[in-house]
């Protein structure tokens, strides 16, 4: 159960860290791609910040993900100083990607071929784990 303290610093991590990772992507001149953070979740003490990343179209995210975590601490910086006044300490950063909109796309497309996924669970990729 995460503090109403983890549930405020989540909310503007993600806020602010959507603003950068999008602004960066458009000054990167990479038109048409959408980058969401879709969640935040904050340890206990405060100390890191597990980001979850979607990344559309699906076909240039592997590669702007490898970006984004060699560009941390630029990452983490900028953010310190759109928090500053919010934050004594930026929490360290760690990137996953969001795979869930895809999961659920997956299921979507199983289901109107009239193929059940339940019965038939070869028509669905396994799920990685985070």
């Amino acid at each position: 159960m995460e503090s109403q303290r983890q549930q405020k610093i989540s909310g503007v991590l993600q806020e602010d860290l959507a603003d950068v990772l999008q602004g960066s992507a458009t000054a990167g001149g990479l038109k048409g791609v959408l980058i969401s953070v879709t969640k935040v979740h904050v340890t206990a003490d405060l100390s890191v910040a597990k980001v979850y990343i979607s990344i559309f179209p699906n076909d240039k995210a592997k590669e702007l993900f490898q970006g984004i975590k060699s560009n941390t601490p630029l990452i983490r910086h900028e953010l310190a100083q759109r928090t500053k006044n919010q934050l004594r300490r930026m929490p360290q950063l760690e990137f996953f990607i969001d795979d869930s909109l895809e999961y659920i796309d997956g299921i979507d497309k199983s289901l109107k071929r009239n193929e059940n996924p339940i019965e038939n669970r070869d028509l669905l990729d396994k799920r990685k784990k985070s």
